[in-house]
């Protein structure tokens, strides 16, 4: 069982929660994620690790409320406990000898790329940070990112905070005037991860994506999260989730993770009804 310490909102739909789990903590690297199951015979669930503190034995989630299982978690007060928590799992993001680094973010993958940025500042990198989203009331971690940047800069779409407009465009302009970059890490949407990833090749450099296929055991046995990376069917679970964006194949991965919408919408409308019966 794992104690909930802390829990708080970020944004509408997005919230965060610091739970109890010492063991995770203290071999935790930016990147990984862990699954949770809340309750015996519940569905378990990849979330991001946005942040770890060994000392205290904690780790810092970031979710999105949208399926049933993300729904139930929110629901759940500090004290409360999670029955399984596994991790950390997935190999931690492998950065090179880059040294002038972009990290970009989309919606909830700034909680990811948080501890990216984290990790590169530690390592005296200059790294420069993008994040967007639809629009200001969706965003989060802004204050966190500033701090560890030595650049940072803010796009939504309907231009009510920032500037107007994608990522993609401030990563273009960025792109042009600094020829010194060496490498872009892109963590969000999976189409913004595509555009993103389209935009370097025309400029040959480096892109590591964190991708985030349906997953069901999160060890490498069910073989669910597979994705096509260079030709070769690789694992999400086990070989990634950090990829090279210039060998994905986006549009395969877009198929696969449409591939249970219908289901996932049910479960989700049949949780909302509050009935014992129905669950």
């Amino acid at each position: 069982m794992f104690k909930i310490l802390k829990k708080r909102d970020v944004s509408p739909s997005v919230k965060l929660i610091e739970v109890e789990a010492p063991l995770v903590a203290n071999s935790a690297k930016s990147g990984q994620f862990v699954v949770l199951r809340l309750k015996e015979g519940g569905e378990r669930i990849p979330l991001t690790i946005a942040d770890k503190n060994k000392a205290a034995g904690t780790l810092t989630i970031v979710f999105q409320v949208v399926g049933k299982t993300t729904q139930e978690l929110a629901t759940y007060k500090e004290g409360d406990f999670i029955k399984d928590l596994l991790g950390p799992l997935g190999k931690a993001t492998d950065f090179g000898s880059a040294k002038n680094i972009v990290c970009v973010a989309g919606g909830v993958g700034i909680a990811e790329i948080y501890p990216e940025v984290k990790e590169l500042h530690e390592d005296k990198k200059k790294v420069t940070t993008i994040i967007g989203a639809r629009n200001k009331s969706l965003l989060f971690f802004e204050d966190e990112l500033k701090t560890v940047s030595s650049a940072f800069y803010v796009t939504t779409d309907d231009g009510s905070y920032g500037r107007k407009g994608f990522v993609s465009e401030v990563l273009k302009e960025l792109l042009e005037k600094d020829k010194s970059i060496d490498l872009v890490v892109a963590v969000g949407p999976v189409i913004m991860m595509k555009v993103v990833s389209d935009l370097t090749k025309n400029y040959g450099v480096r892109t590591i994506v964190s991708l985030n296929p349906i997953m069901l055991d999160a060890t490498g046995m069910c073989g669910a999260c597979r994705v096509t990376v260079g030709g070769k069917t690789l694992f999400g679970c086990v070989d990634g989730p950090s990829f090279d964006g210039h060998q994905v194949d986006f549009g395969e991965l877009m198929k696969r993770l449409n591939q249970f919408k219908d289901e996932e919408k049910n479960s989700a409308e049949i949780y909302k009804l509050k009935c014992p019966e129905c669950r």
